[in-house]
């Protein structure tokens, strides 16, 4: 049955339960108050007659001393009794205004000559109630006894409790009932973030272009409520952050593959036509036969260059343990030489100036990797610029890092294709003709690279001048070390 009740009360909703422990709170604040109000009137009321009683029977003790007994009675109901006390038994003096029960008299005189001072008690007296009883001595010998009736007293409680229990339940039930009004006011920031998050559970997030347009943006509720709506708000920020992440990550990816599977049908198709070729012509023309042999080596020579690209920037994403770099000391200024010295004779209607210093700048990185990046650069600005174009590579130095600037006086590169030239596969030329470059992977992979040694590759372009800008980190090296670049 309790664990039933637990159950009820679990389901129920945070106001209602809020609401009922505050009655509960109340209901004991009140049966504590009440219990300790009548207690309070019982013992005032109960010294009140005590008193009253005390001023009686200083008169009465008078009458009793001059005719024997008490002749004036003081109140209706009130009874008075004058006893004898000899030898520990108390006789009654008569006549008395006594009722038949007398037991509780008795025995109050008997405890009067065995005490010192006066002596107070209740008793029940049979037909009549309860009295409140009061001893006093009125000379050496005789004890006077009145009684008071307790009636008026009780019905005074009783009416004093049923006013407490009526005004009590009404203030418990307003309480409550008010109670669990303001609580759901409170409590309505809370239901609307709740209703929020309903909302957010039946949007369908598998979509690609999943948003949560939802927020708690209602105020009120205190700086506690305020708390957590900014709290819930900034979580549904980072989900709906997360949400874009992985949707331009999935348009990325498909786009990858349809870009990876175009570059590889093309040299694929070659290859089967010129195998096609090669099967009628081997036998008749050994000419044509050496032709198609040499033609199907370069396509598949550059679908190996591709797939190296593609297994190169897949182990720099996956940051393996054994990663594509051999560091070791190097003259970046050296590769820069190399590298000039290289396009120079590959594109000779492109003049190259290189602005290098006379000092060597040592770093620790991958020649060979350094030097594909830069090889890259240059070829990129070469293809992409017309004859006569001029070509320039820099390279400076600051205490932090060290920079190489390739820069071309070209035409420049679009703000639209600038956000995308470091995507893989992705090229200016929209019709993916080879006069115009490769698989689009160049510029990734340069970037990759240079990101590997901690290093940085932006672009800044404009209408006759485009810029890349290669930063490395510089590291300390050994002065053996300094002394072998050198």
């Amino acid at each position: 049955m309790s664990g039933r009740l637990r159950d009820t009360y679990g389901r129920l909703r945070l106001g209602t339960r809020l609401a009922l422990g505050l009655g509960v709170l109340s209901l004991v604040a009140f049966a504590v108050l009440g219990t300790a109000l009548t207690t309070y009137m019982r013992d005032y009321l109960g010294h009140q007659q005590v008193a009253q009683l005390k001023l009686v029977q200083n008169i009465q003790a008078k009458d009793a001393a001059q005719h024997g007994t008490v002749r004036r009675q003081p109140y209706y109901g009130w009874y008075t009794a004058v006893y004898d006390v000899r030898d520990g038994t108390a006789a009654l003096r008569r006549p008395a205004d006594v009722p038949d029960d007398t037991e509780g008299f008795t025995a109050l005189a008997q405890a009067r000559a065995d005490s010192a001072g006066d002596v107070t008690s209740t008793a029940q007296v049979a037909g009549k109630g309860a009295y409140r009883l009061r001893a006093c001595e009125v000379v050496p010998g005789v004890v006077l006894v009145s009684a008071a009736p307790m009636a008026e007293i009780e019905d005074t409680m009783d009416q004093l409790i049923t006013v407490q229990v009526i005004a009590f339940t009404v203030a418990l039930l307003a309480l409550v009932v008010f109670g669990r009004i303001l609580l759901r006011r409170g409590l309505k920031p809370l239901s609307d973030m709740a209703h929020t998050a309903h909302g957010i559970a039946s949007h369908d997030l598998t979509e690609s272009a999943a948003r949560l347009p939802l927020r708690a943006d209602r105020s009120g509720g205190g700086p506690e409520v305020e708390e957590l709506r900014t709290a819930f708000n900034t979580m549904l920020e980072h989900i709906d952050d997360s949400l874009a992440v992985r949707a331009e990550a999935e348009q990325r990816l498909r786009r990858f593959v349809a870009d990876a599977s175009h570059e590889l049908r093309t040299p694929l198709m070659s290859v089967r036509g010129y195998a096609d070729l090669f099967q009628y012509a081997a036998a008749n023309v050994p000419e044509e036969r050496d032709r198609h042999l040499a033609r199907l080596r370069s396509e598949a020579a550059r679908m190996g260059v591709l797939l190296d690209d593609l297994l190169l920037l897949a182990r720099l994403d996956a940051a393996e343990v054994d990663a594509p770099l051999r560091l070791e000391p190097c003259d970046l200024v050296d590769l820069a030489r190399q590298a000039a010295d290289a396009f120079r004779a590959a594109h000779p209607g492109h003049p190259l100036t290189l602005d290098a210093g006379s000092r060597p700048l040592p770093l620790s990185l991958d020649p060979v990797r350094i030097r594909q990046v830069l090889d890259n650069l240059l070829t990129n600005a070469a293809v992409h610029t017309p004859a006569g174009t001029r070509v320039s590579v820099t390279v400076g130095v600051s205490p932090e890092a060290a920079r190489v600037f390739v820069a071309d006086a070209g035409p420049g590169i679009t703000d639209a294709d600038q956000r995308r030239i470091f995507d893989r596969f992705y090229r200016v030329d929209k019709a993916r003709s080879r006069e115009n470059g490769g698989s689009g992977l160049g510029l990734a992979v340069a970037r990759s690279l240079v990101t590997a040694h901690g290093g940085t590759l932006t672009l800044r372009s404009e209408p006759g001048a485009t810029a890349f800008a290669l930063e490395l980190p510089r590291v300390e090296l050994q002065g053996s070390l300094v002394a072998a670049v050198r």
